[in-house]
């Protein structure tokens, strides 16, 4: 591991609406076992709390920055940080995220290792019902698009700057506003860029959403996945129109049997794919919009 004394040199970006929970990821950071040079926090919320609950913990030690956007959706936010960010390397994770006390240490390491490379990891689930987890403990190097998916969460995952010009911005048109690390996971490994999953690079994610909210944002990532698919396939593309296809029959089958077993939680996720990621792919065919969302 790197020395305690050197100073760091990742920037932490975490988007936000302004919600409470955003104090106990800060929380996680001032504990770990090295501190960022600096955690900028995207307030699209623009909430006066916010910007003084980051004065606290500057009082504490970290060193915070508040940056108000009237922006919405996630790729803006995190693209609004990743540019204001001063470092070399910048780390991205999400108000709901607790890192684990080595998380900065443990990319900043695997970063100078491979300055060229997108590391990620494991993505916990706390004691409550959570939207996503990635568990693997099998580390793993992606170098090229998998028919499957890409391994790449985007609440638990580090680049330098000059690895962010080789690929470009997040896209943030509002078709794929829940899907953009999916598409930059595989805009990425087409660019040539190495997706290097650490199981030991470890966020926990807070499980907040009721029933209700939990069903309307798997609805949301299946529709967004579908616009990511969308706007591939209207430029030609035949690999991700198969994986579309792919990624809907294993939907269908798991819908099935989480149905049969009366697993209401995973019917509630793949539901949400069958029904609508060809909607999504519609919108994604006939968006116009550019990866600014403009």
């Amino acid at each position: 591991m790197m020395a305690q004394g050197a100073p760091s040199d990742v920037t932490v970006v975490i988007p936000t609406l302004g919600r409470p929970i955003l104090r106990r990821a800060l929380d996680a950071l001032v504990a770990g076992t090295r501190i960022p040079a600096e955690v900028i926090v995207v307030d699209q919320g623009s909430s006066p709390d916010i910007e003084v609950m980051l004065q606290e913990f500057k009082a504490r030690g970290l060193n915070t920055q508040w940056l108000p956007s009237a922006e919405r959706g996630r790729a803006r936010g995190v693209n609004r940080g990743i540019e204001a960010a001063a470092t070399t390397f910048v780390a991205i994770t999400d108000d709901d995220c607790l890192a684990h006390p080595d998380w900065i240490e443990r990319l900043e390491m695997l970063l100078r290792q491979d300055p060229d490379s997108i590391v990620t990891g494991r993505v916990e689930a706390g004691d409550e019902t959570v939207l996503s987890s990635v568990t693997s403990s099998v580390p793993v190097v992606q170098r090229r698009p998998s028919l499957r998916f890409d391994r790449l969460s985007g609440g638990n995952m580090a680049l330098s700057k000059s690895t962010v010009d080789r690929i470009g911005a997040l896209d943030e048109d509002p078709c794929l506003r829940t899907a953009e690390d999916a598409e930059y996971a595989y805009r990425a490994l087409r660019a040539g860029v190495l997706i290097r999953y650490a199981p030991e690079v470890a966020v926990t994610h807070l499980g907040w959403r009721d029933d209700a909210s939990r069903a309307n944002q798997y609805d949301d990532y299946a529709r967004s996945h579908g616009g990511f698919y969308g706007k591939y396939i209207r430029r030609g593309d035949a690999f991700i129109a198969l994986r579309a296809v792919l990624h809907w029959g294993r939907a269908l089958r798991r819908w099935i049997r989480a149905a049969l077993t009366g697993d209401r939680e995973r019917a509630l996720s793949t539901r949400a794919y069958v029904l609508g990621l060809f909607p999504g792919v519609r919108a994604g065919w006939r968006s116009t919009a550019s990866r600014s969302g403009r």
